[in-house]
């Protein structure tokens, strides 16, 4: 048989080794480019397969949300809150302790001095705001239960009873303190992450 009249043969295995293509361009006149409707002749794949839709960027399960709740955002929260607040404290208490050491000669005993500073500052601030996101998270998801919804009220709930709760030792006035600073804080949080959205109902009432 005639290499050069079958499809393959043109070329013979140099087609395959990066010689000559396999398929003659009058064999690919009739295969439309466009649409995505018919196989590939180099991949035998339908490429409809191929394309990627945007809208659906992960594989979710049956019922699933698309954004973590508050719950699996705990761990973060407690975590990341526990990091930075043994950073600040390690940076405090060096500044701390170069402040109160500044007039002995650097030696040994100073040197303690400075990593006793650090140690202790840097434990107690990761113990303060370590402490505060639990009861956050805590307080989170217990509202986002009891309440079968999740938006930015349950922040500024969350935020008010943590406040409360982490000033309960100081009294009625220390409880009052501690839930009207909690309620700021998350009412300013709320506010931020609903910035964009106030822009935009204020510039179409505006219109």
């Amino acid at each position: 048989m005639d290499s050069n009249n079958h499809p393959g043969g043109r070329g013979g295995f140099g087609s395959i080794f990066g010689g000559s293509p396999g398929y003659p361009h009058t064999d690919l006149a009739g295969v439309p480019l466009t649409g995505m409707s018919t196989l590939s002749p180099y991949l035998n794949v339908d490429p409809r397969y191929l394309t990627q839709d945007s809208s659906e960027e992960f594989i979710l399960p049956t019922g699933a949300n698309k954004t973590r709740g508050r719950f699996e955002l705990a761990f973060f929260t407690i975590g990341g809150c526990c990091i930075t607040g043994a950073a600040f404290g390690a940076f405090n208490g060096l500044r701390l302790g170069l402040n109160e050491t500044q007039n002995m000669v650097w030696s040994k005993p100073k040197n303690v001095q400075l990593m006793n500073m650090v140690t202790r500052q840097g434990a107690m601030w990761a113990n303060t705001l370590g402490s505060l996101a639990l009861l956050y998270s805590a307080f989170g998801v217990l509202v986002e239960k009891t309440r079968g919804a999740e938006d930015d009220l349950n922040t500024m709930v969350a935020g008010t009873m943590t406040g409360m709760m982490y000033k309960s030792p100081a009294g009625l006035r220390g409880v009052a303190r501690g839930g009207l600073a909690g309620f700021a804080l998350t009412s300013i949080y709320a506010l931020y992450n609903n910035w964009e959205h106030i822009r935009g109902s204020s510039t179409r009432l505006s219109l």
